[in-house]
């Protein structure tokens, strides 16, 4: 506690203890408060503890006595006598014998005669005799069913009394009257015998009354035999005598305790008791109660009154109470001295009254004396368990003083029992509080161990209290206010108010006896319409003061409830809420507790500031030079540390009082913190930035975090008040520098993983067959480990602002994408590397001369040489190829987890409109296509030459390469490169032919220009370059703006990673298209319907463009004979791929095969797309079934079906059913149509074209869709805009884009056909060579003006002004 006085700890005057000493009653015109003397108190404490002395029963102890020789004369009562207890109760239940009590009965009745009873008193012959006689009578049918049904004792003890008297009278001579005891004797033991069997099954606790009853007449009928089992031929008795009183203070135990708490000795009191003892008698006792029943009778002013009462109900349930006791008392006395008893007329002792006439009270008033006492083994000096009858007790005294004759007409009782009573009270709890040889109670599960009143001390304060008169509610509120003043002085705690409060409100539970009369105690005690108005008042007070002194605790606990260690305010809580704010005498004005949390509440707000406080001091040096992040983040800790726990402290019960600590703590600290943060972030910052410095990322990222924290706690705690500042604007410069970081570091990352992979299959064992997870190296994995690591840390910073978010997101994408295309363009050059090296051949042939090298060729032509090896694939090379495929999947859950298009919505939203408008492009990425050759320059002795294309700038630097394409004059690359610039750009593109042996020679040159300002539109455009030398070169190019946009970088990456893993695709297939366009060609066409003879290689080259003789059509199985040798090339490589290769990625090698065998079909077929005629030769309609049964082998074999299963484990059919694959069937239709037919219906078909884009125009809403393929002429040099659509970066920001993306152009290519096919088997008619070029020239104008439309309504659409880089969003 933290006050030594009263007046300290409440807040309430207190009401004054006159109130309950100066009560009306007892000495109603006293109205000056009165004290007591220690020296009055000591005596009359003493009185009582000398009566109870006197009035204890006397001790016994036995002695043998020598037998008298005569008879013994009986002198008992009669029968009658002894069963009237039983008789006057005929009605009450619990006297009756349980049900199936007789049947028991019974057995111990025949065990007792068969001699089976085991205590040695019923073995007597004579006892046998007795109950043999009775257990006749007992089972007769009648009587045993007329006992079933009453079940009273008197019954069977007066039946068994019958029998035993008839059977002991037959052995005794006719004047001798010892049987009579006999008889006594035997009734005794037939008693005892009912006892045990009630005892044996557990019938005694309900019937506690019956058990007595039989107690008591055992008693009776053994007067003159105290031992059952004695031989009636012994010379000598034992008997009992009284011991004689020695009146020594030693011998009495309540008069020690009083000289104990008195601290008087035994000596002393020996002395005092000598004096006094003739005049402390037990007829001074007597007559005192005798006093004061007139006074009671009287309605005098020294016995509690109706006045002392509020109600008049209250005051006769005490008169009506006071009556039994009082007779009881006096029988006490009466039965000590019984001298007493003959002086008073009418002399005949009280009998035991029934107990259903008795009142509640009594079993109130037995179990009230022996509440304090603590169950003690000792009986009251005034305690009778059984109700008496005094009506035959006169207690008139002719001799006795009348009331009123001097103030204080008793001997034991003071004039003011209520001050004695408390100052004896005081006394004793203050000795035994200081008593250390008193034991503590025991500890218990809800109770700790503690001191009270011992329990001599609560025996003597029982003797007093009922001796006295006191009423049991005036000595509990009586002890309940010297427990409140020890408890306001500091002598006893929380834990011994409680106990004093428990005290009072749970009786000691007596587990031998009923709990009804506890219930009737406590039922009574807190019936306040039946408490005296002094107790009512002193306990009104006591509540008050105590409330004053507990708030007045529990305010100076708080104080220290932000400390490490602070002290528990549980138990003043508990005490409030358990036995204060419960009680309904409790009064106090919610404005009075208001007021309190108040003051509370800015006692607690005032600490808060006192302990953050303490923290600056502690952590934040004084010099600002000194400051560091650290010093925020340590002080953040502890803030962050105290609130939770505050929180965890205080988590069941957060409001005491009307006061909340925690949010006292944060709305105090919280505030003063983010203040001061701020101020110290920018002084840090200011300083670190005047002496040049940087401030490491990780501390402020540390202190990001420990920020976002507490101001997660501050909106939690204060919704309503905002915090200091905005964290994320002060601290977002720590981000952005982590992003170039990393950035910068991002190169390094992908270097070293690569240079640190071995580019192996990771296989736990060499038999173990590796699982598609397993057929990616470890490079790809780091790289992307790398990528998430670098992700994740800004995502955990759980940064609050998302606007900031989403821009971070995107820079880290753009530092993804270049990470990725690095990885890209190392690896595709180690692929590269990988594929271009020489076979042993190749290699063996270069250090031969030109004439060997002629030799070697005619000598393979003569032997026929067809059978072409597999190419030696190294397995690292398609372990890169797997790496690329698994960097596409992990880059598209990536953009999932990233949410990109969550982090561009955020962007638009945020960005106003006019910055959005305003957002200039600085880098524009081209796209360019390169797509196809005419009418190259042969290089190589067979009229033919081995294309490819490279790109370079003006600078002389190379920027793209294409695939080879061997033996072809009229090559088709399809292949893409993006081509990054800030302005306008000149490239340079030439075409080479590959040559085995020797340099590659040039077959021809040509530049175009990218200008951004010529691609503003951003429409794609096809352009036909001529060459230098001869023929010329198609080109599709399309531009994007490079905007900061997180779409637009995972597009491009995606992208990026999609090319890459085209051209290794493509480099793959590239080494088996040479057989293919070998196995496909018009040689082996010729060779098969010659009836299979082979036409040497060396010979086809002179003999290429002879006529060949019309042999008859080959059957299917020459057909299938035909493709065994590219069948069995394709499943050699195969089985190679397939022991590296994932299933993804094997399915798309031949996927791209499959495109390579239908663009060879197709050029056996017709020539490609072009304005002039063609020298190819148009098949004969032998040669076109041949290649049509070709195409459904090749179908068939690529998609794999399983003969047994049915199951397809080749390429899906809708991927085999490509839109070149319809075009190829549709050629069947037209192939051998007459040249006029074919004009028709390709005029049909461009009318049909012109006027579906004319609607397309009309429509306000849909952009225009161009139709219509420039092939030729001078459109084609200007760059019209394309029919095709581009394939944006946009477009290829995720797996599920671009899928979508790939879906949509197969469904335009089937719902939009064209004449294409029609017009390339015109260009085999020469007839035909006017309509081709008047076709291309009306292609040409459709695609101008379309191109003009789509300019104006883009600008239109952008209200007068050009596009300055926008592109929609998703």
């Amino acid at each position: 506690m933290s006050t030594s006085s009263t007046g300290s700890r409440g807040f309430n005057p207190r009401m004054s203890s006159l109130q309950s000493d100066a009560r009306p009653g007892r000495d109603g015109s006293r109205t000056r408060r009165k004290t007591v003397s220690s020296p009055d108190a000591y005596t009359y404490a003493l009185r009582v503890a000398y009566l109870s002395y006197l009035l204890q029963p006397r001790s016994r102890r036995t002695q043998q006595a020598a037998a008298q020789p005569h008879l013994v004369q009986r002198s008992s009562t009669s029968i009658n006598d002894l069963m009237k207890d039983f008789s006057l109760v005929r009605d009450s239940k619990s006297t009756r014998f349980p049900h199936g009590f007789m049947s028991e009965l019974q057995k111990r009745l025949e065990g007792v005669v068969v001699g089976r009873e085991r205590k040695p008193e019923y073995h007597d012959a004579a006892v046998k005799r007795s109950f043999a006689v009775f257990f006749i009578a007992f089972t007769e049918q009648g009587f045993r069913k007329r006992m079933e049904k009453d079940r009273r004792v008197e019954d069977l003890v007066l039946i068994f009394f019958s029998s035993a008297t008839k059977e002991l009278q037959k052995t005794k001579a006719p004047g001798d009257d010892s049987w009579k005891f006999m008889v006594d004797r035997h009734v005794a033991l037939f008693v005892r015998l009912i006892t045990s069997t009630l005892k044996d099954h557990d019938w005694t606790r309900d019937r506690p009354e019956l058990m007595t009853r039989l107690a008591t007449l055992e008693s009776k009928l053994l007067k003159h035999d105290q031992d059952l089992a004695a031989g009636n031929g012994s010379t000598s008795t034992t008997v009992e005598v009284e011991v004689p009183r020695s009146y020594e203070v030693k011998d009495m135990p309540l008069v020690q305790v009083v000289a104990r708490i008195f601290a008087v000795t035994n000596a002393q009191v020996q002395s005092d008791i000598e004096k006094n003892k003739d005049v402390w008698t037990e007829k001074a006792a007597l007559q005192d109660l005798k006093t004061y029943q007139n006074y009671l009778n009287l309605n005098s002013k020294k016995t509690l009154r109706s006045d002392d009462f509020d109600l008049e109900e209250g005051y006769e349930a005490w008169r009506k109470a006071e009556g039994p006791d009082l007779s009881q008392m006096m029988l006490a006395i009466m039965q000590s001295n019984p001298e007493l008893a003959k002086s008073t007329p009418g002399g005949s002792l009280p009998q035991f009254s029934p107990s259903n006439g008795s009142n509640a009270s009594d079993a109130l008033y037995s179990e009230m004396s022996r509440k304090l006492s603590e169950q003690s083994e000792d009986v009251s000096s005034y305690v009778i368990d059984q109700p008496v009858d005094m009506g035959n007790l006169n207690l008139e005294d002719t001799d006795s003083d009348q009331p009123g004759n001097e103030d204080n007409p008793f001997t034991f009782i003071p004039a003011e029992p209520r001050l004695f009573y408390r100052y004896i009270l005081k006394q004793a709890l203050t000795h035994d509080i200081l008593d250390q040889q008193l034991q503590p109670s025991e500890a218990t599960a809800d109770m700790p161990p503690m001191k009270l009143l011992s329990k001599p001390s609560s025996e003597l304060l029982n003797e007093i209290g009922i001796r006295w008169r006191m009423p049991q509610v005036s000595r509990l509120v009586l002890f309940l206010d010297v427990m409140r003043e020890k408890f306001e002085d500091q002598v006893v705690d929380l834990d011994t108010l409680d106990a004093a409060f428990n005290f009072v409100k749970e009786p000691p539970v007596d587990t031998k006896k009923s709990s009804v009369p506890s219930q009737a105690v406590i039922t009574a005690l807190f019936d306040y319409s039946k408490w005296t108005i002094a107790d009512f008042a002193l306990y009104k007070n006591i509540l008050s003061s105590l409330h004053d002194s507990l708030l007045r605790e529990a305010y100076d606990i708080l104080q220290h409830c932000y400390e490490p260690k602070p002290p528990s305010v549980g138990s003043v809580m508990y005490i409030l809420n358990n036995h204060i704010y419960v009680d309904a005498l409790f009064q106090k004005s919610d404005e009075d507790l208001e007021r309190f949390a108040n003051q509370l509440q800015d006692g607690l707000r005032q600490k808060a500031a006192e302990t953050y406080g303490d923290f600056l001091a502690k952590i934040i040096p004084p010099e600002e030079e000194s400051w560091e992040f650290f010093h925020i983040i340590e002080l953040g800790k502890e803030v962050v540390k105290l609130a939770e726990k505050i929180q965890k402290r205080y988590r069941k019960n957060p409001e005491i009082l009307g006061a909340d600590p925690l949010r006292a703590l944060v709305e105090t600290v919280l505030p003063s913190f983010a203040a001061d943060a701020r101020d110290m972030i920018v002084a840090i910052i200011q300083i670190a930035q005047k002496h040049g410095q940087d401030i490491g990322i990780e501390d402020g990222f540390e202190l990001y975090k420990e920020l976002v924290e507490i101001r997660r706690i501050h909106a939690e705690a204060v919704p309503d008040v905002p915090f200091a500042f905005h964290i994320e604007d002060l601290l977002a410069d720590f981000v952005w520098r982590w992003i170039r970081t990393t950035d910068e570091k991002i190169a390094g990352w992908v270097d070293q993983a690569i240079k640190q992979d071995n580019f192996e299959v990771r296989t736990r064992s060499p038999d173990h067959i590796p699982s598609d997870d397993e057929r990616h190296s470890v490079s790809i994995i780091d790289v992307f480990g790398s990528l998430n690591q670098a992700i994740e840390q800004v995502a955990s910073l759980n940064w609050d602002d998302d606007f900031q978010y989403a821009k971070f997101m995107t820079a880290l994408s753009r530092s993804v994408g270049n990470g990725l295309a690095r990885y890209c363009d190392v690896v595709e050059q180690m692929f590269s590397k990988e594929m271009d090296r020489m076979t042993p051949e190749q290699e063996a042939a270069m250090n031969q001369s030109r004439q060997e090298k002629w030799m070697q060729l005619a000598k393979d032509a003569w032997s026929n040489k067809e059978k072409i090896e597999p190419f030696q694939f190294f397995p690292e090379s398609f372990v890169k190829l797997n790496n690329i495929e698994y960097a596409i999947y992990q880059l598209d859950k990536l953009e999932k987890e990233v949410n990109v298009d969550a982090c561009a919505d955020v962007i638009q939203k945020y960005t106003p409109p006019s910055q959005q408008r305003q957002r200039k492009i600085s880098n524009y990425v081209f796209t360019i296509k390169i797509v196809e050759a005419e009418d190259l320059k042969a290089c190589d002795m067979n009229g033919l030459s081995d294309p490819y294309v490279v790109l370079g700038d003006e600078y002389q630097k190379r920027l793209a390469k294409t695939r080879i394409i061997y033996e072809n004059l009229n090559p088709r690359w399809d292949e893409s490169v993006d081509i990054t610039t800030q302005g306008p750009l000149n490239i340079i593109a030439t075409v080479w032919d590959w040559d085995a042996l020797g340099d590659h020679d040039c077959v021809g040159r040509t530049s175009i220009k990218l200008d951004p300002s010529h691609f503003s539109d951003y429409l794609p455009r096809e352009y036909w370059l001529d060459l230098d030398t001869q023929g010329r070169l198609l080109l599709r190019v399309s531009m994007e703006g490079e905007r900061d946009d997180i779409q637009f970088y995972f597009g491009k990456a995606f992208r990026t990673l999609k090319r890459t893993e085209r051209d290794m695709t493509r480099k793959i297939t590239d080494k088996l298209s040479a057989y293919i366009h070998h196995c496909l060609s018009r040689r082996a066409l010729r060779s098969l319907l010659s009836n299979g003879i082979t036409i040497s290689t060396f010979s086809s080259y002179f003999n290429r463009n002879r006529s060949q003789s019309t042999h008859t059509a080959p059957n299917q199985v020459e057909i299938t004979n035909a493709l065994k040798p590219l069948f069995a090339y394709f499943d050699d490589n195969f089985a190679i791929m397939k022991q590296t290769l994932t299933e993804a990625a094997m399915v798309m090698v031949m996927t791209r095969l499959w495109k390579e065998v239908l663009v060879t079909i197709e050029a056996l077929l017709v020539p490609p797309l072009s304005d002039k005629l063609s020298q190819q030769r148009q098949l004969t309609q032998q040669e076109l079934d041949v290649v049509f049964k070709w195409l459904q082998l090749l179908f068939d074999f690529f998609h794999a079906v399983d003969e047994e299963t049915g199951v397809a484990n080749g390429v899906p059919t809708d991927v085999l059913k490509s839109p070149k694959y319809h075009d190829i069937q549709t050629l069947n239709f037209f192939y051998f149509e007459p040249t006029e037919n074919l004009v028709r219906i390709s005029e049909r078909m461009a009318s049909a074209t012109a006027v579906r884009q004319q609607t397309q125009r009309n429509r306000v809403s849909a952009p225009a869709s161009l139709s219509g393929l420039p092939f030729g002429g001078t459109g084609g040099l200007m760059g019209l805009p394309s029919t095709r659509r581009a394939k944006s970066i946009m477009l290829s920001r995720n797996l599920g884009t671009m899928k979508k993306a790939k879906e949509e152009k197969r469904k335009e290519a089937q719902a939009d056909p064209n004449d294409d096919m029609i017009l390339r088997i015109l260009r085999m008619r020469p007839e035909a060579e006017k309509y081709l070029k008047d076709r291309s020239r009306q292609k040409e104008r459709l695609a101008a003006a379309a191109a003009a439309e789509m300019i104006v309504r883009q600008s239109l659409a952008a209200g007068g002004a050009r596009m300055s880089g926008s592109y929609p969003r998703r």
